[in-house]
């Protein structure tokens, strides 16, 4: 993964908090996904073999994007294995590490804290609805945007994202990341004159666009 999103990110790539236009009342149910009690207790003791540590990374990232679903317990060993490895940047960074399901949750989580963060700001979504305006529903998001564009519409699209992964649709969670970022980075290029954080979020939005295709590519 490049750094630079990883870098720009720092300290919002895991607030999957759920807002009020967001509530989390379709992440309600069993708890038929966790983390392996004795797995998780090696690996912060550095105790886990290393044949063992793709399997652990495969189970974290399935049980990542269930968020507030996740039993007690769940919670409290994905925080254990977050602690071990140095905070949220690192396990991101470490799923990266990982090819398949690991590698791709975490560029998907990485771009979804991108349109998180920048749902508040004002010129992105001006540039946005500039965008709109010549094409009202870009490629792969005709099903996805309502009519108008606002400061809700980026982090709808996260919210979308995360509850595809939530529901097990990897491969539909990645065709809308990806044409989210195609979106974002054909509004930033059409955006004139291109501001410092125009500039930024087309040059975000290529690296993110690369490293999701070629994640997607080798999971």
């Amino acid at each position: 993964m490049h750094d630079k999103p990883l870098s720009q990110l720092a300290g919002h790539l895991l607030r999957r908090l759920p807002g009020a236009s967001h509530p989390a009342r379709r992440r309600v149910g069993p708890d038929r996904f966790g983390l392996d009690e004795e797995k998780v207790l090696r690996f912060t003791e550095d105790r886990l073999d290393p044949a063992e540590e793709p399997r652990l990374a495969q189970e974290v990232a399935e049980v990542l994007p269930l968020g507030w679903s996740l039993s007690p317990r769940a919670k409290e060993r994905l925080h254990a294995v977050t602690e071990h490895l140095g905070g949220e940047r690192r396990l991101l960074e470490w799923l990266d590490r990982h090819p398949g399901l690991p590698r791709l949750t975490a560029r998907l989580v990485v771009l979804m804290g991108t349109l998180d963060r920048y749902s508040d700001d004002a010129e992105v979504v001006e540039a946005l609805r500039a965008s709109r305006a010549e094409d009202p529903f870009p490629a792969g998001l005709e099903n996805v945007l309502p009519p108008g564009t606002s400061e809700e519409t980026l982090g709808d699209i996260s919210y979308r994202i995360d509850e595809l992964l939530f529901e097990r649709h990897t491969q539909d969670a990645t065709r809308l990341a990806l044409a989210t970022t195609d979106w974002l980075r054909d509004a930033a290029r059409r955006s004139a004159p291109s501001s410092a954080g125009i500039s930024e979020m087309r040059d975000l939005m290529t690296h993110l666009h690369q490293d999701i295709s070629e994640a997607d590519a080798a999971a």
